[in-house]
């Protein structure tokens, strides 16, 4: 006897939405992770463009987190990208919380 085969047909998809918020929480993480290590390396003397990159990371997360949370609630769609949107944009919304607690 052979191995059962499965075959699942399907019609769902990779929403291109949540594939956007997906790279909305890379962008910010990745800008907030690049502003840190600069203004680590020069102890916190850093210029207002830092700061602006900070704002917009913030505005980037918080868009990617609204797709996420309204791609999470189509049926149609596959669960991967919506999640992964999701949990990176609440990820950088953390690390800019903190960032703002620990400067306060």
């Amino acid at each position: 006897m052979g191995k059962k085969r499965n075959f699942i047909f399907t019609n769902k998809k990779h929403s291109e939405k949540a594939i956007m918020g997906t790279i909305l929480g890379m962008i910010s993480l990745v800008s907030l992770g690049i502003v840190i290590f600069l203004s680590y390396q020069k102890n916190g003397e850093t210029p207002v463009s830092y700061g602006l990159t900070g704002l917009l990371a913030t505005i980037f997360s918080m868009i990617g987190l609204i797709i996420g949370i309204l791609t999470l609630q189509e049926k149609e769609n596959f669960r991967l990208f919506p999640w992964l949107g999701t949990i990176l944009n609440v990820l950088a919304l953390a690390v800019i919380g903190v960032l703002l607690y620990v400067g306060v």
